[in-house]
């Protein structure tokens, strides 16, 4: 795959990072090269988008993981770590401005520099599965309102 562009974040280290765009108020821009410029046309009519990024300073990958949100490992796949085979993470970041092939967003959990695969438009009524949507263990237990990495998810950080 070719990166379309590039993340410019405030976030330098995994540690800044929130554990979710959800629980961050961090401003960058997602900046397409040139060549995709074109392809942002009728993007500025969305108030939300979804990044399509590499996880481009994870070296390697666990099958089994303490996710943020858990005090017991669970399989990679049922969860959001970044450790993962293929190192693709997403992110719904809402669109505040748009200036040429930069696109200003708010809401970054992703690294300065990472390389963007794919922009999406997030639509609210195509993404969501409302009653029969189920999250599975993180269902299970209350939401971790703070957003904030305690001691067990530190050590998942490298």
């Amino acid at each position: 795959m070719k990166p379309i562009g590039v993340v410019h974040s405030p976030i330098k280290r995994n540690s800044e990072a929130p554990i979710q765009p959800k629980y961050s108020d961090f401003e960058g821009e997602i900046e397409v090269y040139p060549e995709f410029a074109l392809g942002l046309k009728d993007i500025d009519g969305f108030s939300h988008i979804t990044v399509i990024f590499v996880f481009d300073r994870c070296t390697d990958y666990e099958l089994l993981t303490y996710p943020y949100m858990s005090d017991a490992k669970k399989g990679v796949f049922a969860t959001r770590s970044p450790y993962r085979p293929n190192r693709l993470g997403i992110s719904v970041l809402q669109l505040i401005g748009i200036d040429g092939n930069r696109l200003k967003v708010v809401g970054l959990d992703i690294l300065d520099g990472s390389p963007v695969l794919d922009i999406k438009p997030y639509v609210a009524g195509f993404s969501r599965k409302g009653e029969e949507s189920k999250s599975g263990w993180l269902g299970q237990r209350p939401e971790k309102t703070d957003g904030k990495k305690g001691e067990r998810d530190r050590k998942n950080e490298r």
